[in-house]
């Protein structure tokens, strides 16, 4: 089946909401006529350590040039030429990667409890701001491209063509849209009708699809967050399933199910879902089929771990919600490792904003370290928040490495991640489209 690359097809809905962000950007401390965020004509970062990613090794005393957005050639000082008039950045005692790429983020993030009441009554338009400033924070947090796996109010569409216009600083964005549940399911209300049988699901396909939806997601079992339920059941039905996956391979889209269920994701996989976020109780023989299937798994493990419980009892969660998320904390951490072992293709995501506080460090980065705790080389982990998540997204052309041709997405650490995770806690730099937006070292 022949996929559309999601950077070549875009529709832009919610007008007035790109609007309102627009003007944001223009009145926060920015003049007017530098509201864009765009590259200079030529930049050349030297002096670093460069990991490329893309099969070469290290490079001592690197260069990487860069022309308006994109990287134009990597490779030791010897060998690449920097012109006259390019901009100079010394990384210098930095190593220097691809951006992070985080395929579990939602901008405009609510959750039961206290949070929740203080947003009960949001604008369509403040949403849309706070979902801008999550965004910003995540890029400045070194995550360079997320993928938005749900978002019922619209916002996530009108930032990501702020973003893309550059009025406004954030990651690259592709974006799933409203998810698709039952009646009763993960993300509905209580008491609220949810989409029922292979017809309305279908309906909801294309009108996501319409609103310039990049994914479709589904939720095809409880979660952490939902009321009541077992987490472990299955809620779709295959029928259901399969209609929506019908809808997006006529579109050339992909389909991403919530599941904590190994029963529905099983048949999910027979009704051809792409990829599978959570998995809190999936087992090694899912993890089997879903390698033999090709499809991806996308853990979210920091969710269910010690490090989110920080987050839960700063946006006040009910104790209910403490205690499911406690629950699932060994078994998805099984899950995990099981995952590891059986080679299924994982990419990277947290289901917390990239840059929220987790155990020392930020929800992104720690979701990378605690991969390597459940088995993976740094090597592997830094491919599934860099190289997988760009084949995940059908962008390997344009996103993933440090490669002439790529967008100039790129970060800079003080110290070595392949010699140890943790040096991802070094971020220091941070260019998006050849755009500094961070740069620790104010000098240069």
């Amino acid at each position: 089946m022949t996929r559309i690359s999601p950077l070549l097809r875009r529709t832009y809905p919610l007008a007035a909401l790109l609007a309102c962000l627009i003007a944001a950007a223009a009145l926060l401390a920015r003049p007017a006529a530098a509201a864009r965020f765009d590259p200079p004509p030529r930049t050349a970062i030297v002096g670093g350590t460069v990991l490329p990613l893309d099969g070469r090794g290290a490079i001592a005393n690197g260069v990487i040039l860069i022309e308006g957005d994109r990287i134009v050639a990597v490779g030791p000082a010897s060998d690449v030429t920097v012109p006259d008039d390019a901009r100079r950045i010394d990384a210098t005692g930095r190593w220097l990667m691809p951006g992070l790429m985080n395929m579990h983020v939602h901008l405009a993030l609510i959750l039961p409890g206290a949070e929740a009441m203080r947003l009960r009554f949001e604008t369509p338009e403040a949403r849309a701001l706070r979902a801008a400033d999550n965004a910003r924070r995540s890029l400045l947090a070194g995550t360079t491209t997320i993928r938005s796996t749900g978002d019922r109010s619209g916002a996530t569409f009108a930032v990501r063509q702020a973003v893309e216009a550059r009025r406004i600083a954030g990651p690259r964005i592709f974006a799933s849209g409203a998810p698709i549940a039952p009646t009763g399911g993960h993300g509905t209300e209580p008491g609220s009708d949810g989409l029922d049988g292979p017809y309305e699901v279908r309906a909801a396909a294309r009108a996501q699809i319409a609103k310039g939806a990049d994914w479709i997601k589904i939720m095809i079992s409880r979660g952490i967050a939902s009321y009541s339920g077992d987490i472990a059941a299955a809620d779709m039905t295959f029928d259901e399933m399969q209609a929506v996956t019908e809808i997006a391979d006529r579109r050339g889209v992909q389909v991403t199910a919530h599941s904590g269920s190994p029963a529905a994701t099983l048949e999910a996989l027979e009704a051809g879902v792409d990829c599978f976020e959570h998995g809190y109780y999936l087992t090694p023989k899912v993890f089997d089929a879903m390698r033999e299937a090709g499809a991806w798994y996308v853990p979210t493990i920091v969710v269910s771990q010690q490090g989110a419980m920080e987050f839960f009892r700063k946006i006040g969660s009910p104790q209910w919600y403490l205690d499911r998320a406690k629950s699932v904390g060994k078994v998805h951490w099984a899950a995990l490792q099981a995952a590891v072992a059986s080679g299924v293709d994982i990419a990277m995501g947290s289901d917390q904003f990239p840059f929220e506080p987790n155990e020392g460090t930020v929800a992104s980065v720690r979701e990378i370290e605690l991969y390597v705790d459940a088995g993976m080389t740094p090597a592997q982990a830094l491919r599934a928040a860099t190289v997988n998540p760009a084949r995940l997204l059908g962008a390997s052309d344009e996103l993933g490495t440090l490669s002439a041709g790529k967008y100039a997405d790129i970060i800079g650490l003080d110290a070595d991640p392949l010699a140890d995770i943790s040096a991802l806690r070094t971020i220091s730099l941070v260019m998006a489209g050849g755009y500094v937006h961070r740069n620790d070292r104010q000098a240069d």
